[in-house]
C-alpha cells in the first residue's frame, strides 16, 4: 500500500494547490490514481480530506468541485499529447452510430445546411465564417475508433473530416492559447484543452461510414476525439472560439469533470 502524499494538495481556503501538481507529478501516483480520476470519492473520503460535515450541503458541493478540479489537473498532467488511442477493421464499425445527447432522438431539430456557416472568434487571424461545401472540400482524415460514453457503453465507429490541428492552422490559430471552445446549433456548448485539439485523432468530422452524417448524429458538423468521454464530442457544432479564459460548458454546469479525458 502507497504511502500518503507528504503535502496537502488544498489550500487552507479548500481549493486545490495546482502549483503542487505542477511541481511534483509525481504525486499524482502517490494517492490512489483509479479513484481520484475517475471521481470514485466516497462521501466519508470527502469528509476525510475537507472536515466537511456531509450533512452541510454547501461544503459537500465545495468539496466535490475542488475534487473535480483535482481531476482535471491529475488528467491534465498525465495525458500524453502524440499517444494514440486503439484503432480497429471497418468490419467491426457500428452501422449506425448510436445516438446520444442531452435528449431524445425525436426532439432533434434538422439543421439546414443552406443556411449553416461556422462562425470563427478569438486567437484567429481570419474569422471568415466556413460553409459546410468549403469544409467538404479541405483533405480529409479517417479514423476508426471506439466511442466510450460516461455511462457505460460504446461502439466502434469511422470517421472521416479535417483534422482539427490543420483546420486550425488553416485559420491562423493561435496555438500556444489554452482551449478551443464549441457552440452548437441547440444550447450545448463544449471545449478542449489545446493539447487535446491539437492531437492527431481530433478532428471536425463530416462523414460517418464514408458517408455524409445524417442529422441525428451532428450533421453537417461534429467535434470526433479519441481521447475524451463521448459527451465531450460536440454535436451540430455552430461557432469555434480559440481563448485563454474557459466558458463553462453545458455538462460542467451539471456537475461532470470537464477534461474528461482517457
Amino acid at each position: 500500500m502507497s504511502k500518503p502524499p507528504s503535502r496537502s494538495i488544498f489550500r487552507p481556503s479548500g481549493k486545490i494547490d495546482s502549483s503542487i501538481l505542477q511541481a511534483d507529478p509525481k504525486l499524482l501516483y502517490e494517492i490512489d490514481r483509479r479513484k481520484v480520476i475517475r471521481g470514485a470519492v466516497s462521501l466519508g473520503a470527502l469528509s476525510f480530506l475537507t472536515g466537511c460535515n456531509v450533512s452541510e450541503v454547501d461544503q459537500v458541493q465545495s468539496a466535490l468541485r475542488a475534487v473535480s478540479t483535482w481531476n482535471d489537473l491529475a488528467q491534465s498532467v498525465i495525458f500524453r499529447p502524440n499517444h494514440l488511442a486503439p484503432t480497429y477493421p471497418e468490419s467491426r464499425v457500428v452501422k449506425p452510430p448510436r445516438f446520444n445527447a442531452h435528449y431524445n432522438i425525436e426532439d432533434v431539430q434538422p439543421v439546414d445546411v443552406n443556411g449553416w456557416k461556422l462562425e470563427l472568434s478569438g486567437l484567429i487571424a481570419d474569422k471568415r465564417p466556413w460553409r459546410a461545401s468549403d469544409i467538404y472540400a479541405l483533405p480529409e482524415q479517417e479514423m476508426i475508433i471506439k466511442h466510450i460514453c460516461i455511462e457505460g457503453w460504446d461502439y466502434i465507429g469511422q470517421w472521416s473530416g479535417v483534422n482539427l490541428k490543420t483546420f486550425l492552422e488553416r485559420i491562423g490559430a493561435d496555438l500556444s492559447a489554452k482551449y478551443v471552445a464549441f457552440k452548437c446549433a441547440d444550447d450545448y456548448t463544449e471545449s478542449l484543452d489545446m493539447a487535446s485539439a491539437l492531437h492527431p485523432q481530433t478532428m471536425l468530422a463530416t462523414k460517418y461510414a464514408k458517408e455524409l452524417m445524417a442529422d441525428p448524429f451532428g450533421f453537417p458538423l461534429r467535434l470526433r476525439t479519441a481521447t475524451k468521454i463521448g459527451f465531450k464530442n460536440a454535436k451540430w457544432i455552430t461557432a469555434l472560439e480559440v481563448t485563454n479564459n474557459r466558458p463553462q460548458t453545458y455538462y460542467e454546469k451539471e456537475g461532470f469533470n470537464w477534461f474528461s479525458g482517457m
